[in-house]
């Protein structure tokens, strides 16, 4: 029987398997492996560097910048090229001391200049060259949703000009399919567009009157692709939350307890044309109760964070919370959006050395990358995003905290319903970081039986 697009020399098994887009291989066997990796860190960098490009969704703490260096170094050794790592702001900093501890030569650049191995923002990447480099490595790669267009589209098309490619990021947020097709496409696998169309349904109706009324697309998984989409994503991609889920032991990784307490703060005087207050529905009013109650939310989180003595993290959502919260607590600096690049990472970086007690910022400023393990105490306003909720926390609460975390969740009656709609946001993360593991370690037991797909030419769309 002839197949369509199946040559002379191609079986009809690889001709499925090149179809399923799973098995390709564009890397390299390991050609240095130092004894400072964990077991499973070395799994996990060894297997990604056989990919060529590929993805380590490892949880907050579990080391991806010594598997990112490792990673690094071996692009470097084999190629004789350069390699550039990129982060956010005030990361380079973490990144240049912990380079230093593992004896790594590891130098920052904002002005373009290429070293063997560079570090630099994400914001200065219009800097620099993808024809200087062999490899590449988006360190905290799910921060790219928090750019704009312009600019996320900047950095997926410099990733795709440079041969070795890594993303590495805390596991993906539930149902946020938009990261896991950007991350593919990034490392030039299937395009985001591409996989909708593959994997998933379009719930819109696609009638004249519903695009007249400007209706959101939304896709679902179609329920007999599930199987096959996470067995694809397990293809180019690596999850773990513990070394556990790949079969390695936990007990270095053991965090301490994670104290999360509600305060529920009530406004002094009710919205107008109302006796008595009534919960908030919707977007809109919650958006009001929230700014009717900016002094007494932030009153309530000086109280919580004043005369401790201890470092305190506090996250806020609006610029009026943040301006309050710094003229009412007198040990506090804020990072806000209006502060250039410099400043933003100087004073990151005087809270992470312990220069500073109080640190006050947005999520989308400094929820991502940054190590605070010497801050035990993190206070917040409820947010619907539920990864920027998991970030802002994983921030102090991450393997290498050496205390209970406290986590204090300064809400309005309005915000119960945000609150109870990141519980079941949490519980989707689960049920999806479930499905990535027992693909993923579906996908390795075929591996050692020596029956995985075998790695074919790259395909024309690469």
């Amino acid at each position: 029987m002839d197949v369509p697009g199946l040559g002379e020399d191609m079986s009809y098994d690889e001709f499925l398997s090149r179809k399923s887009q799973i098995g390709y291989e564009f890397g390299f066997d390991p050609v240095w492996m130092p004894d400072f990796l964990y077991d499973f860190q070395s799994t996990l960098v060894e297997w990604v560097l056989r990919k060529g490009r590929g993805g380590i969704f490892a949880d907050c703490g579990l080391g991806k910048t010594p598997m990112e260096f490792v990673w690094a170094e071996n692009v470097a050794r084999k190629t004789g090229k350069k390699v550039l790592i990129l982060t956010a702001l005030a990361v380079s900093f973490q990144m240049l001391q912990e380079a230093e501890k593992f004896e790594i030569e590891l130098k920052a650049s904002g002005d373009g200049t290429a070293h063997r191995l560079t570090v630099t923002n994400y914001e200065k990447l219009c800097k620099f060259d993808p024809a200087d480099f062999a490899g590449c490595v988006c360190d905290e790669s799910s921060i790219l949703k928090s750019f704009d267009g312009t600019r996320r589209g900047e950095i997926t098309a410099f990733m795709r000009k440079i041969p070795y490619r890594l993303l590495a990021t805390a596991t993906a947020a539930p149902n946020d399919f938009t990261e896991l097709g950007t991350s593919s496409e990034a490392l030039g696998f299937l395009g985001y567009m591409d996989m909708l169309n593959r994997f998933f349904k379009n719930d819109l109706n696609n009638s004249a009157t519903g695009r007249m009324r400007g209706e959101v697309i939304k896709w679902r998984l179609k329920g007999h692709a599930e199987k096959s989409f996470w067995r694809w994503v397990c293809s180019w991609s690596r999850s773990i939350r513990k070394p556990s889920d790949l079969g390695f032991d936990d007990r270095a990784f053991i965090l301490p307890e994670l104290i999360e307490r509600q305060h529920l703060v009530k406004a002094s005087k009710p919205s107008q044309d109302l006796l008595f207050e009534l919960p908030a529905i919707g977007l809109k009013e919650q958006r009001e109760e929230r700014k009717r109650t900016i002094k007494e939310r932030c009153h309530q989180v000086a109280d919580l964070v004043k005369n401790t003595g201890e470092p305190a993290m506090i996250w806020c959502n609006l610029n009026e919370e943040g301006n309050y919260l710094e003229s009412i607590i007198q040990d506090a600096i804020q990072v806000s959006g209006k502060d250039n690049d410099d400043k933003k990472e100087s004073k990151l970086v005087a809270f992470a050395k312990g220069n500073e007690r109080v640190l006050i910022t947005k999520p989308k400023i400094g929820a991502w990358g940054l190590n605070f393990q010497h801050c035990a105490h993190v206070l917040t306003f409820p947010t619907h995003s539920y990864e920027q909720h998991y970030q802002l926390i994983r921030r102090c609460y991450r393997f290498g905290q050496k205390k209970p975390v406290k986590v204090d969740i300064v809400l309005t009656e309005g915000d119960k319903e945000v609150i109870k709609n990141l519980s079941a946001k949490s519980s989707k993360a689960d049920r999806m970081f479930e499905s990535l593991v027992a693909e993923m370690n579906n996908a390795l037991m075929i591996e050692n039986q020596g029956d995985y797909t075998i790695p074919l030419k790259a395909p024309q769309w690469l």
